[in-house]
């Protein structure tokens, strides 16, 4: 089977186990009313904390002891257990603890898949910035699949979902051993100092105000980049309770395939970066992104399954702009403004604050606004005063970021040729 395929493969199933869950669990959770929006946003937050402790751990241990695909394969298997788990539980509770479980061996999988993809494309000769693209966008397809799937087989709002992830992803682990050797290569120094050893060299980048200034705003963008996938599919299914509308409403039959666009325009965008680099520079780029933002979630504040249907749409197609640029852009000033010996850190450490630091505080603190200012005696949300509360937030930040950080004519050429590359 030829290389290539195998780690398209990889890559279409890693998200695949992802995506069966990830956007419907919001529909599931208040459907079967487990528990409070505070409890939900806790839930949420274990991808954050997860992010925060496992992808460093597996980092190293891939790295000095156990070949990558095997250690990839064992998380995979114990992933789909936790998957599996979900199934049976019956409330808010054992459900944090059962999906906290599945964050921490599922969240380090997507770096490992990357590395896997890497190193087997390495060794066997392909030229990795040209052949690993195309390979990656079939994991963004395969979480729209999934969603699909998801969807269709009336799965997004009971346990099913979980199970189609579970049974999925030990599929996939045992697969993982079947892949190309890749051996740990311990290239650190047993006499480097600890703080190099754990990859903490690139916090330094705090003592620089542009670059701290930079960190900061990522982990203020990044309590909203879940919002929409904790709350997007429920905010769609709960129209079935407004007697305009129904169950039998389109918008609420098919919620999660309509979601499923916001997936579909990230993969469109992504190919119009080069060109917003070199016509805007990075600034602008990314204050696109976060008004993007602002209009993500405005959108959903007016729409509806009717009249205001354009609206549900041109928010989906909006995300891919609000989402890619902000996390492709802000990769490339980490790329060309940091030195390369701490670059790799510096990558990890801008999506600690995003998909860390600012996803946990945003799953957190959004739950318990929504519980304490949105949700009615009977259970029912304000979801107009929800997604222009967040469109408020989303605001802000991109003011304050036009207002105080200061971009370096430097910053804006060389990003562009790296996107060109």
């Amino acid at each position: 089977m030829d290389l290539r395929f195998r780690l398209t493969l990889l890559s279409f199933l890693q998200f695949f186990v992802w995506g069966a869950w990830l956007i419907t669990i919001g529909t599931y959770f208040f459907g079967s009313k487990l528990g409070t929006g505070e409890q939900f946003g806790a839930i949420f937050s274990t991808l954050a904390i997860a992010s925060l402790i496992m992808p460093a751990i597996t980092g190293i241990i891939a790295d000095r002891w156990v070949n990558a695909e095997r250690l990839y394969g064992v998380l995979q298997i114990a992933y789909g257990g936790f998957m599996l788990l979900a199934t049976t539980a019956t409330n808010a509770n054992d459900l944090y603890y059962i999906i906290f479980g599945a964050m921490m061996c599922y969240m380090p999988t997507i770096s490992l898949s990357n590395s896997i993809s890497y190193t087997t494309l390495s060794q066997q000769g392909y030229d990795v910035i040209k052949v690993f693209p195309p390979i990656r966008v079939w994991g963004t397809i395969g979480f729209i699949a999934a969603m699909w799937i998801t969807n269709l087989t009336g799965s997004k709002s009971n346990t099913q979902q979980f199970f189609i992830a579970g049974i999925v992803a030990i599929a996939l682990g045992f697969y993982a051993f079947t892949l190309p050797a890749c051996t740990p290569k311990n290239t650190i120094s047993r006499t480097a100092s600890w703080v190099s050893q754990l990859g903490l060299d690139a916090f330094r980048l705090f003592a620089k105000y542009r670059m701290a200034l930079f960190f900061l705003f990522s982990m203020f963008l990044g309590g909203a980049l879940q919002l929409t996938n904790m709350y997007g599919d429920t905010f769609l299914d709960d129209f079935r309770n407004q007697v305009a509308y129904g169950p039998d409403s389109f918008v609420v039959k098919y919620s999660t395939i309509i979601m499923s666009i916001s997936q579909v325009s990230e993969t469109v965008f992504i190919l119009t970066i080069p060109f917003f680099l070199r016509k805007f520079g990075i600034k602008k780029v990314m204050l696109f992104a976060m008004f993007a933002w602002v209009l993500r979630f405005g959108l959903f504040a007016y729409g509806n399954p009717e009249q205001g249907l354009w609206m549900i749409i041109l928010s989906c197609i909006i995300y891919g702009m609000a989402f890619d640029f902000f996390n492709i852009s802000g990769s490339l000033f980490i790329e060309t403004q940091t030195d390369s010996n701490i670059r790799s850190s510096a990558q990890g450490l801008f999506m600690m604050m995003t998909n860390g630091v600012g996803a946990f505080l945003g799953s957190t603190i959004s739950g318990v606004v929504i519980d304490r200012y949105y949700t009615f005696s009977n259970g029912s949300k304000d979801w107009h005063g929800i997604w222009l509360s967040f469109a408020a937030y989303a605001f802000i930040i991109a003011i304050g970021f036009m207002v105080l950080f200061k971009e370096e004519k430097s910053a804006i050429a060389k990003p562009a040729a790296s996107a060109e590359a």
